[in-house]
């Protein structure tokens, strides 16, 4: 006799909805890398396909980890929050030490054969685990002490990654941060004084020369577009024209004269939205974000429906690290938001991000799946 189905198994509550609006998107950044590289590629006699190519085992390698993260029980990996935490902080120490490698004056990779990996991006996710095992026992209020706590777990890796420096990863980390304090409890008074805080520390950043001077233009660029002193305004105006040569239906998937000409810098990575805009017009870009819409309402209702409070706070900081990194690299690229060097998820071109978005699906989807057992 057949042994009845189990209706509380994780297997039978996987949310193929966000699963497949993430890899909708993922498929849309594979093809827009392609897109903005092949000319660049093909011009300088190399193959087209290159970083085609790499996406691609990216994207599988993000793939197999979102696999592994959701074989395991949400639950038992808060048991291994210490031993997480504690090797992120040792990979931004190493990273910051001789080992790491520098580019552009941000030392925040370590070379590993032709691949480089940061260790920041695996941090947020690690840094939302932990978060969420410090205040899951909140339970909608949360008291000084917690708060203390909470922030001391985040001012670790905020501050060897300010080493580096990387202004725009600690803003993400602020934004979870802030995120996840909200939904565990923290008064409103807590939350204006962090804001504040926050605002103040990058303001200081800024004006007593703590970055690199073109980390400052980069980031002060949106503010006075027409300096052309500066190349990030012309990084800016290349990016508006590409977006706005796309018109409703765009020009035609390969067919961008930015994108060919490779007119807009960084456009695989940074700028990775203006491909979307100048080939598939404002149609592909509404689509795309429409995408992202998909995915955050998926998250939003994992948290609304997660069975506890360490699994409704993953969710949370997942959504915000999404949500931050999809509001700024849009609006930077359109000259609303400062230019921070922010990847847009699962479409700019990279190992690391890609990796560390998929994990954060994948905690999602674990959340998702054990919420009857």
């Amino acid at each position: 006799m057949q042994a009845p189905r189990n209706p509380a198994a994780p297997y039978r509550h996987l949310d193929l909805t966000l699963l497949l609006s993430t890899l909708g998107i993922a498929a849309i950044g594979v093809l827009m890398v392609y897109s903005s590289t092949r000319q660049k590629q093909e011009t300088a006699g190399l193959d087209p396909a290159f970083y085609l190519k790499r996406q691609l085992v990216y994207v599988a390698l993000g793939l197999v980890a979102l696999a592994v993260v959701c074989l395991v029980d949400y639950r038992r990996i808060r048991d291994f929050t210490p031993m997480l935490y504690g090797g992120a902080i040792l990979a931004l120490l190493l990273v910051i030490s001789p080992i790491g490698t520098s580019r552009r004056g941000t030392q925040a990779w370590f070379q590993i054969g032709s691949f480089q990996f940061q260790p920041s991006e695996v941090s947020k996710v690690v840094l939302i685990v932990a978060l969420a095992a410090v205040l899951a026992g909140a339970r909608g209020s949360l008291d000084t002490a917690g708060l203390l706590t909470a922030m001391g777990v985040a001012f670790v890796p905020m501050a060897l990654i300010y080493v580096q420096p990387d202004l725009g990863t600690n803003m993400v980390f602020a934004a979870v941060v802030i995120a996840v304090l909200l939904v565990a409890g923290a008064r409103p008074r807590h939350i204006a004084v962090l804001t504040l805080l926050g605002i103040t520390a990058v303001a200081l950043v800024v004006q007593l020369g703590m970055l690199q001077d073109y980390q400052r233009d980069r980031l002060t660029a949106f503010l006075d577009p027409q300096a052309d002193t500066q190349r990030s305004s012309y990084n800016l105006r290349q990016s508006q024209i590409a977006i706005a040569a796309g018109g409703l239906a765009g020009r035609g998937l390969f067919e961008g004269t930015q994108t060919n000409l490779s007119f807009v810098p960084e456009q695989h990575t940074d700028f990775i939205f203006t491909a979307v805009g100048e080939e598939l017009g404002l149609i592909g870009g509404v689509s795309l974000l429409t995408l992202f819409g998909v995915m955050m309402w998926r998250i939003w209702r994992a948290a609304v429906l997660a069975r506890d409070q360490f699994g409704r706070l993953v969710c949370v900081g997942v959504l915000a690290m999404l949500v931050f990194q999809v509001f700024e690299n849009v609006g930077m690229t359109m000259g609303i938001t400062p230019i921070t060097g922010i990847p847009l998820p699962f479409m700019s071109y990279g190992g690391s991000a890609m990796i560390a978005s998929f994990i954060g699906i994948g905690l999602v989807l674990n959340v998702h799946m054990r919420r009857f057992t």
